[in-house]
């Protein structure tokens, strides 16, 4: 008998242990300004069909988006008295359109991702043009409600150059009754012509007693050194979360510990730091190193800007060959560990310039 096939399962992008995803996010933390200025445009005589949601990575753009689909899905009728009289975008979780959408099957969403390699077992580096066609489908079928159809991307900094020409198109000429975010962490990189097409919001980094506050209700509040959390996070919601579930606050330290002795680097912890940076599926860490390895140059500019100037010239070098060396990397798939190792032995002879 023929064994049944395996099917592998396929992780969410952006995905962090034990927090919920956020079309399933019931809480918006903090951005209480941006939440009223979608409510009050929702409600007035002229709606934009574009929005661009602007700020840094994992502030809660995603989940604001989600909770603005929600709540136009459950009240189409931007003139009723429920929306006229509502103070926030809250839909209570029970609603059949709040459960479609943190199921992911609600027919009048879309939501546009970089999907996954499975061959490679990460995320594509770009938000191709077949996944932005779909919009195509999306908004020539007729609405389930016979009302709204939201399309969210995600991030649109992802979009490579033939998808963000793709979805320019439709947005020159949107559907009726269409809805489009456009979630971004660099909106300034985005294309001019989709910039002008879009009514922009930013949202800004989150204070810190307010992600000391979103930690502790969504069960990971932060302990132990939280000043090392905070540098982390930088505002972000999302790293703060990675970093007190251990993982980046491990990296963390890990990297500190080899800067601090980079003169005299040991070659075998390097070795297991970079082998555990670059595994398999471990976008985080990934991340969690260049951040690190940015802010180390960052402080190490800003502290010889004045009194080694000799040394600006090394350190900047350095920042442009480790990004160089990311960027090539993620685009031909190349080995992360190699990266690693790279611009630890590059440090050192920095270091000792």
């Amino acid at each position: 008998m023929a064994k049944a096939p395996i099917i592998e399962e396929v992780p969410e992008f952006d995905e962090v242990d034990g927090l919920p995803l956020p079309r399933e996010q019931t809480r918006l933390y903090g951005h209480e300004l941006a939440e009223t200025e979608l409510l009050d445009a929702y409600r007035s005589q002229r709606f934009h069909h574009a929005w661009i949601l602007g700020g840094p990575k994992g502030i809660g753009k995603a989940t604001l988006a989600f909770r603005f689909a929600r709540f136009i899905l459950e009240h189409p009728d931007r003139f009723s008295t429920p929306v006229m009289a509502a103070n926030s975008l809250y839909v209570p979780p029970e609603s059949h359109s709040a459960q479609m959408v943190a199921a992911g099957s609600h027919a009048d969403l879309l939501h546009l991702r970089r999907p996954w390699d499975l061959k490679g077992k990460r995320f594509k580096r770009d938000l191709p043009v077949d996944e932005v066609r779909r919009t195509t489908g999306f908004f020539g079928s007729t609405a389930a409600g016979g009302n709204w159809r939201i399309c969210i991307v995600d991030s649109a900094d992802d979009m490579n150059q033939s998808a963000a020409n793709a979805l320019l198109k439709i947005l020159e000429e949107p559907p009726k009754q269409s809805l489009f975010i456009l979630l971004s962490h660099n909106p300034g990189r985005l294309l001019p012509t989709i910039r002008s097409r879009c009514r922009k919001l930013t949202m800004r980094k989150l204070e810190e007693p307010m992600i000391e506050h979103a930690l502790t209700e969504m069960g990971c509040g932060p302990s132990g050194n939280t000043e090392a959390l905070h540098t982390l996070a930088d505002g972000s919601l999302r790293q703060a979360a990675l970093a007190a579930n251990g993982g980046a606050l491990d990296i963390a330290q890990e990297f500190t510990g080899l800067v601090e002795t980079i003169t005299n680097l040991d070659m075998i912890r390097a070795h297991g730091f970079a082998d555990k940076i670059a595994a398999r599926g471990a976008e985080d860490a990934w991340n969690t190193f260049l951040e690190l390895a940015r802010t180390f140059l960052s402080n190490q500019l800003r502290k010889d800007a004045s009194t080694k100037p000799d040394a600006l010239v090394r350190w900047a070098d350095l920042w442009e060959k480790v990004g160089r060396a990311a960027s090539t990397a993620d685009a031909l798939n190349l080995d992360r560990k190699q990266v690693v190792l790279t611009f630890l032995v590059d440090l050192r002879k920095a270091s000792s310039g």
